[in-house]
Order: C-alpha cells, then structure tokens, then sequence
C-alpha cells in the first residue's frame, strides 16, 4: 500500500482474491481491475475479463491472460497492455506497444519476487517500471 501511496490511478490485472483487496485500493486512487481466473464467488461477477481505459493520451487494455489477448492493439490504437496470470514481471515493447505485468504484490507465488508495477505517462508518452517491494516484516 505504501509504494501506491500519491498514484493517480490503480490497474489490477485480476487474481484480486476478495472485494476487500479492491476497496483498500479504492481509499487510494481510481481503480480498473479484471477478474481473474482465482476470482469467484458473487464478488467477482461484477468484474469484466477485460477493460479499456484512457489516462491522458494513452489507451491501456487490461487483460488477466495475455493468452487470451482478443484484439489487434495497433490497429485498436492501444499503447498499453497491462495484464497479470503468470505473476511473472515484466515491461518489454514490442511493435510500439508496451506489454506490461506488474508481478504479484501480494503473498510470494512460486518463487517469483513480490513487486508492483509503475506507469509513468506525459501526454502521449508512457514508460514502466518493476519495483521489488521489500517485505518490512522478514
């Protein structure tokens, strides 16, 4: 929560776990989340598989699985598609569209670091960051 402490807006790529973990978030910013596939119960119906946003210039798809990618981003004009499943953290551009997965900040999955991703947008230009977030308590 502290590394998203003074953010404009939150993307969740889904795996959320509880409507608790969204209403947490929401105390901190604007919120756009998809449900993932470990998002049942009647909580997580109100959740789409995916979301379009624009913050400023750019449009962002939001996707839990990228394997199931359901667009042509070029041609749909997105710059950005941030999305979760794999848990595994990346940034990387490919064909002018940056492809992001912020990792898991929640509780460690397999043996993948625990971070958060970063936006950083101006105007029409965005770039990302992975940050490993230190766990305070081990």
């Amino acid at each position: 929560m502290a590394f998203l402490q003074g953010c404009d807006h939150i993307i969740h790529g889904g795996d959320i776990g509880h409507s608790g973990i969204l209403e947490e978030l929401g105390k901190l910013a604007p919120v756009t989340a998809v449900r993932g596939n470990n998002d049942r119960g009647a909580w997580a119906k109100s959740l789409r598989e995916t979301e379009i946003l624009r913050i400023g210039a750019v449009k962002i798809y939001v996707i839990h699985d990228l394997a199931r990618l359901d667009i042509e981003t070029s041609s749909a004009g997105v710059r950005v598609v941030a999305f979760g499943h794999s848990h595994r953290p990346l940034a990387e551009e490919r064909k002018g569209v940056l492809y992001v997965n912020p990792g898991s900040s929640g509780a460690r999955r397999f043996r993948l670091p625990v971070c958060a991703g970063e936006l950083i947008i101006d105007g029409a230009s965005v770039s990302a960051r992975i940050v490993e977030l230190v766990d305070r308590a081990g």
